[in-house]
């Protein structure tokens, strides 16, 4: 069974669907699937309730007859199947922190969002839920040549920050290097989704130029998530994969500065296979690697 694949032309059925009444039965049934099953692998795939999901993209779809102004808002209430205008109105506020009318009136301005990227994960079945794969295992200690920058995960363009900023660093260093990359977030302070980022190349070279490190990352015991894609919100894997994994296996984060390491296969493609290691105390019981 392709999971991504189901997932994938499930958001396509919900997004042509929207007007309709939807629930995870009525989804899971186009796909043929037992419902409780489909709800634990989409929430697993999508990092939230199939319901929650359904939500905001009916809240993104009222987001053009708004600035249309070619239907009332309890017309537009209707139409996305919320009932009322009361509870549409609640839920929109609830999801972007304004009021439907401000946004008619020309007081705030959003922009819808398309169909979400599916991003690829390896699943296994453990203890009746459907989680990451994960390996226990080391992360040696590596020598990795960068340029230091800042990312709050809040905001909707902090990849293409990091896109930016390696291809600054590839701008700096010889054309024929290649292997792999390194984006290493660390010092991320309670209550705060502001990361210090280090994007770099497991080399030593020296670049003369403000924000740029050569710095020794220590052996860390970590867990090992694979995926496959563009790169991957990192606070939904904080969120979802990390603490689920946390949860079910009984492990605790590590007490590091470091926060989470991305290791792309290919520097000049951060399309590519990568691993996310996560920092986890390594109990006494753990295999040695």
């Amino acid at each position: 069974m392709n999971h991504h694949r189901i997932i994938e032309q499930a958001l396509i059925h919900i997004e042509e669907n929207l007007e309709q009444p939807l629930s995870v039965s009525s989804v899971a049934l186009t796909f043929n699937m037992s419902k409780y099953y489909f709800h634990r692998l989409f929430s697993a795939m999508m990092g939230c309730s199939l319901n929650q999901y359904i939500l905001s993209r009916r809240l993104n779809a009222a987001l053009p007859h708004i600035y249309n102004n070619n239907l009332s808002l309890t017309d537009i209430a209707y139409q996305l199947a919320f009932g009322t205008q009361a509870s549409f109105t609640r839920a929109f506020k609830q999801h972007y922190g304004v009021a439907p009318s401000s946004l008619r009136a020309g007081f705030n301005k959003i922009s819808p969002t398309p169909i979400p990227t599916v991003v690829k994960r390896p699943f296994k079945n453990m203890n009746g839920d459907i989680v990451t794969d994960f390996t226990l295992t080391e992360f040696k200690e590596t020598r990795i040549s960068g340029i230091a920058f800042e990312v709050d995960l809040a905001t909707d363009d902090y990849k293409k920050k990091i896109h930016s900023h390696s291809k600054m660093l590839l701008n700096h260093i010889d054309d024929n290097i290649n292997g792999s990359c390194f984006v290493i977030y660390s010092n991320c302070q309670p209550n705060s989704t502001r990361f210090k980022v280090l994007f770099g190349i497991p080399s030593d070279i020296q670049i003369h130029e403000p924000f740029y490190f050569t710095v020794d990352v220590p052996t860390i015991f970590c867990a090992r998530f694979n995926y496959f894609g563009d790169l991957l919100d990192i606070g939904e894997v904080l969120k979802t994969d990390y603490a689920r994994f946390l949860k079910i296996s009984k492990q605790e984060s590590d007490q590091s500065d470091i926060e989470l390491i991305q290791v792309f296969n290919d520097v000049h493609n951060l399309d590519s296979t990568y691993h996310i290691y996560a920092p986890i105390k390594k109990l006494p019981d753990d295999l040695e690697m």
